[in-house]
């Protein structure tokens, strides 16, 4: 018999993935000075022992003031680099599991308090804020301190900055990257005319708006090995009128695939508060299909996908080439393995694990090929 088809392999550049289970990015919010911390190497670690294809480190700021709050992982000098190899290295020691960056700048959503502290804005003066950058001086909150607009020389500055945490995550064996253009961050504030109301060549028109996303994914590209895959995650709309949508999605998604992005993670919201988000059981899956019936590379689809039939039906129809987890795998962290004994396929499992396979599911593991 046939494996289903969220069990399936799927090739990435040189990158090969053995089911089509991807574990999203998801911020801890408990870096020191944007180095990763004893806790990243828990909950990465345990992460990585769940049969998923693919693990992505949380939003990882390209710069310090990228971050959205003082305990976001970094990735733009020497001691946030060696912070992380060694939380790969240790990791690596006991799983196979391959694993992506996502690289973020915050933009005008940057200095923020932790979420379990209220996740309001911090102004400039506060001990654990900074001043804000964004493609035009427009707050995310009427209440919150402005952004300043970048300049060319400030938008220079991001563009090296993502291409130089690029070429950290490959100095430390990272196997993808993935640029974060979603979820109202600085890329996003560049798509969408709510947030961009720039009068030159990188607002305005949607060629214009597309220009400096465009701009930072070719720097990151040239920066990370060739054979390795970069990914591009978006949000497909705004979820308000006059706003970035879906259209617009599709034409940003050619224009990557053009220039040789490897997959689109299909999200959306999170550019402005007065957003209405129609929440509900993968209630972003049409927006991936949308986005997969216009381009040849890999999608992803995420968003309230819990149920293993459900995440089977995605892939076996062709929705999307992939379901990516977030909140469903902290609650589950062996999701992977009851999706795989539910649709009767078989996942990797920890050889330390492996006395825990039920009598009735004999087969279900495969021993994994790890170095510990």
């Amino acid at each position: 018999m046939n494996p289903p088809a969220l069990f399936t392999p799927l090739r990435l550049r040189n990158l090969d993935l053995v089911n089509r289970i991807v574990i999203a990015p998801m911020c801890q919010y408990s870096a020191d000075n944007g180095c990763m911390s004893d806790w990243h190497l828990i909950h990465l670690g345990h992460l990585a022992l769940s049969g998923a294809a693919l693990l992505t480190i949380e939003a990882t700021a390209v710069s310090p003031e990228g971050r959205i709050t003082y305990g976001d992982v970094g990735l733009w000098d020497e001691q946030t680099e060696t912070a992380m190899g060694r939380t790969l290295e240790r990791i690596r020691h006991w799983s196979p599991m391959p694993i992506a960056v996502q690289l973020a700048h915050a933009g005008r959503k940057a200095s923020t308090e932790a979420p379990w502290k209220g996740g309001h804005q911090l102004p400039p003066h506060h001990p654990h804020g900074w001043q804000t950058v964004a493609p035009s001086a427009l707050a995310f909150g009427a209440a919150e301190n402005p952004p300043t607009a970048l300049d060319r020389a400030g938008l220079r500055a991001v563009r090296e900055a993502f291409a130089a945490a690029a070429a950290r995550a490959s100095r430390i064996g990272l196997d993808a990257v993935q640029i974060h253009a979603a979820h109202g961050y600085l890329l996003h504030q560049f798509l969408s005319p709510l947030a961009n109301r720039r009068e030159d060549e990188y607002g305005g028109s949607l060629e214009n708006r597309l220009r400096f996303p465009l701009e930072v994914f070719d720097a990151v590209r040239a920066a990370f090995p060739a054979d390795k895959p970069v990914s591009v995650r978006v949000s497909a709309t705004d979820w308000l009128e006059s706003g970035w949508d879906l259209e617009q999605t599709v034409a940003f998604a050619e224009k990557l695939q053009e220039r040789g992005c490897d997959a689109i993670h299909v999200s959306s919201g999170g550019l402005h508060p007065a957003q209405r988000i129609p929440v509900g059981p993968g209630y972003q899956v049409p927006l991936a299909r949308a986005v997969k019936a216009a381009v040849r590379i890999p999608v992803v689809a995420v968003g309230l996908i819990s149920g293993f039939e459900q995440a089977e039906a995605i892939v076996a129809t062709g929705d999307a080439d992939f379901v990516a987890l977030a909140r469903t795998i902290l609650y589950d962290p062996r999701w992977p393995w009851h999706a795989a004994a539910a649709l009767g396929a078989q996942v990797r499992a920890p050889n330390q694990y492996l006395r825990c396979e039920p009598q009735r599911l004999r087969g279900l593991f495969k021993p994994e090929q790890s170095t510990g």
